[in-house]
């Protein structure tokens, strides 16, 4: 943990990560502050970076994308140019929530959400297969979550 950070900027942040909308007099209510007190914290906390943003958390099924995926892709090549073509690529699908960069056997573990079967077969095999570079791909579909991101342990 941050030695810049005190135990009422960790209650702030974990008050935030439960409720982002969180009006400001109810979290300085909430971290036993004053208003005034608690803005100039929050905005600390934003100009340091630690809070980077915030976001609405959007429930996939409701919006149609019952389908969740985690897909191990394996490219040819250790190339910048290969690498970079396959980032850009995989940045520009909206079916990819994440992409991360891995080590091991794998190169890259991506997170993906779609409407259904043939909408995972279509991408899997006509558009993942086809990207810049990939050799391998191996998917894993998600029965059921049993916990979700919930933010930060603080």
């Amino acid at each position: 943990m941050r030695p810049d950070l005190d135990r009422t900027d960790l209650r702030i942040l974990r008050e935030l990560q439960r409720d982002g909308r969180l009006p400001m007099v109810e979290l300085a209510e909430r971290v036993s502050l004053s208003p005034t007190a608690c803005q100039r914290r929050v905005r600390k906390l934003e100009d340091i970076g630690v809070i980077q943003r915030y976001a609405a958390i959007l429930d996939p099924a409701a919006l149609g994308r019952r389908v969740e995926a985690f897909v191990r892709v394996s490219i040819e090549r250790q190339s910048r140019d290969v690498t970079l073509a396959f980032e850009e690529a995989i940045r520009a699908r909206a079916e990819v929530r994440a992409c991360y960069v891995m080590t091991g056997d794998l190169d890259f573990l991506l997170h993906v959400q779609v409407a259904d079967l043939q909408a995972f077969a279509e991408f899997s095999m006509k558009v993942l297969i086809g990207l810049p570079g990939v050799k391998d791909v191996r998917s894993s579909l998600v029965l059921e979550a049993i916990k979700r991101d919930e933010g930060l342990a603080l």
